[in-house]
């Protein structure tokens, strides 16, 4: 009887506990879903942190590009120029850079046109959390919290957003459970100063300290332990965009003195990103700059194919992934760009520490690396045949 009874506590009958780990944290992520069905034991292993960290140490974690895409609705006639987002359908689609591979994640519940435009969309641990946007066909604004289950391969209704609806807010994730919001603006175009926190493994909401002043359409970056809001501007300066910056430190609860000259020059900082390596880079001009000291340094000159229309920046392990653009979406190329819109990457592994930063000619190729992609919404055209080219091209090495 007492055998019996340890072969069904076991992970895995027969084996030790640390062979059946072992063997259970080789486990492809695409099967998670099937494991987690075995057995309670199973499902509750693999979402613990341990098993995500010891598939990185054992170089067994997949790394995977999550994007929205655009494409235009088939079932609509073309709008024109001056309406090119009516047409345009948005959809979550995955990136193997080791396979080379995509795949279409399923649609928001309730969204079968389309995510929300201008949502805004963070990796937390095994989840990838959709808050907030426009409805595509009303655009009303939303304060839905959507929640994608890796380890289930389903989407799950969250809380909503508390407070009423909030568009163009800072949003960033730690990584492992908690995701951060502040500023943008309500449904009377106010700029707003508060700020919220969202416990994605309880789905719950938490009501942080206000910040020391409103800020529409600011960036938020996740570093050091802390949720920086950078940027932005009140609702009497509508447009005019501030050089400061706030940090909330979630170690203490507490807004850190603001910061007026965080930025060299009052623009939108989307391009903003943390390194991992305990410091910000940041795009600006033609070149990759680095937050040292309380300065901004040039580190490297970015490729020429990106300079005109920067979408996203992030830094992982040795290298730095930057999406863009050689064309800015003038009127001549509207036809084959407005189309091409990237609304967000995502991160599903946790990012490891960057040691160095290596930045690549051809970007997309430096897709490839055993941690994912780094998270932070933005709005931008883009090549998207010319990103699948390259990363695929990437996967198979040439």
């Amino acid at each position: 009887m007492l055998n019996t009874l340890n072969s069904v506590m076991d992970l895995i009958p027969g084996l030790t506990e640390e062979v059946g780990l072992e063997c259970l944290v080789r486990v492809p992520y695409t099967h998670f879903s099937s494991a987690s069905s075995v057995c309670r034991r199973w499902s509750a292993e693999i979402r613990q942190p341990e098993y995500r960290r010891l598939r990185k140490i054992s170089g067994l974690t997949q790394p995977l590009v999550v994007m929205v895409q655009s494409r235009v609705n088939p079932s609509e006639p073309h709008s024109g120029t001056t309406k090119r987002f009516v047409n345009m359908i948005y959809r979550l689609t995955v990136f193997e850079p080791e396979t080379g591979e995509w795949r279409e994640l399923p649609p928001v519940p309730g969204y079968e046109n389309g995510l929300p435009v201008f949502c805004r969309m963070v990796g937390v641990g095994l989840n990838l959390v959709v808050m907030g946007g426009w409805d595509p066909v009303t655009c009303v604004v939303s304060n839905s919290v959507f929640v994608f289950d890796f380890v289930w391969a389903t989407w799950r209704r969250g809380s909503d957003m508390p407070g009423g609806p909030r568009s163009f807010f800072a949003c960033a994730s730690d990584s492992n459970r908690t995701v951060y919001i502040a500023g943008g603006h309500d449904k009377e175009k106010n700029a707003l100063k508060s700020a919220l926190m969202y416990d994605v493994a309880k789905d719950e909401w938490g009501q942080l300290p206000d910040m020391a002043m409103e800020r529409d359409e600011c960036e938020g970056v996740f570093h050091d332990g802390k949720f920086h809001v950078i940027g932005g501007y009140n609702t009497e300066m509508q447009g005019q965009f501030s050089k400061s910056a706030e940090e909330f430190d979630v170690a203490t609860m507490r807004w850190d003195q603001v910061q007026d000259d965080f930025l060299e020059a009052a623009t939108c900082p989307t391009t903003c990103s943390d390194g991992g390596d305990g410091r910000l880079y940041m795009c600006r001009g033609n070149d990759v700059a680095i937050r040292s000291d309380s300065t901004w340094q040039a580190v490297a000159e970015l490729p020429t194919e990106v300079r005109s229309s920067i979408s996203y920046v992030t830094a992982w392990r040795d290298k730095m992934l930057v999406i863009g653009s050689s064309k800015s979406g003038s009127r001549k190329n509207q036809r084959t760009s407005h189309c091409d819109i990237v609304l967000g990457v995502f991160e599903l592994v946790p990012l490891s520490e960057v040691m160095a930063l290596v930045l690549r000619p051809r970007t997309c190729s430096s897709v490839g690396s055993d941690h994912g992609v780094g998270a932070s919404p933005f709005k931008a055209n883009i090549l998207f045949g010319r990103v699948c080219r390259q990363a695929n091209k990437a996967a198979r090495g040439s």
